[in-house]
């Protein structure tokens, strides 16, 4: 299946949690913010918010500085 992934075309062998999409990219997801399908994804659902074919998702890393 294929999904939108910070708007570019990305390969899934099928339906995958947040959580799971995360690690099988090897993203901490202790350090970015995740959108799916134009709703932020609270941390505490991203093993139950479910990506399916044609979903679009926005993962965005946090940055520190000064």
């Amino acid at each position: 299946m294929t999904i939108q992934l910070n708007g570019r075309p990305h390969a899934l062998p099928g339906p995958v949690s947040v959580h799971g999409l995360l690690e099988s990219l090897g993203i901490d997801p202790r350090t970015v913010a995740v959108e799916l399908n134009r709703v932020v994804v609270r941390r505490k659902d991203y093993g139950e918010a479910v990506i399916e074919e044609g979903a679009e998702v926005e993962i965005v890393a946090f940055v520190g500085g000064g």
